[in-house]
């Protein structure tokens, strides 16, 4: 039997709001569990948010992987990518094999639901950039997680030691 040359779908969830050492913590702990998921590259499924997800998208791409991007609505770059991190965020838009588009006219807590909806329903594990605590609103990383959880998808949590998170900007 041949073995399935598909690579393992994987995503992310996570926090935005990382400190830089946090970042390069982040970054090491994903480079680790991607090798334990696979040995050969995965191809990874992101929204492509600030912070754990554009991590991610470094980290597949540097280990040969690919990416889907679902971009939450069409307003998302100009209402929920600061200025200063578009350039980052439009080099990594550009190396995506498929950006997937929700529908959504305007960014917002439905937009941000039905794109970790859709994240969810095309993976095979999650890995997800959380602290443990609750967050505040319907797309928070705690209810991504609830969500793979109650659909049988298998989520590696990721907060290495030292992992701290800067305080939201509002």
């Amino acid at each position: 039997m041949t073995p399935d040359p598909s690579p393992v779908r994987v995503g992310v969830t996570g926090h935005i709001n990382l400190t830089a050492a946090t970042e390069q913590l982040i970054a090491d702990a994903f480079r680790a569990e991607l090798r334990h998921i696979s040995p050969r590259p995965v191809h990874g499924v992101t929204c492509l948010a600030a912070g754990a997800d554009q991590i991610f998208a470094r980290t597949v791409l540097a280990a040969g992987g690919t990416y889907d991007v679902i971009l939450p609505a069409l307003d998302y770059r100009a209402a929920a990518i600061p200025p200063e991190s578009r350039p980052e965020f439009d080099e990594l838009l550009a190396h995506a094999a498929t950006v997937i588009h929700t529908g959504h006219l305007r960014s917002g807590t439905a937009a941000y639901v039905t794109a970790n909806r859709e994240l969810l329903r095309r993976v095979q594990r999650l890995l997800a950039v959380w602290d443990g605590e609750t967050g505040c609103h319907g797309a928070s990383t705690d209810r991504t997680v609830g969500w793979a959880r109650q659909l049988g998808i298998p989520i590696t949590i990721v907060w290495p030691p030292g992992a701290r998170r800067t305080p939201a900007q509002h």
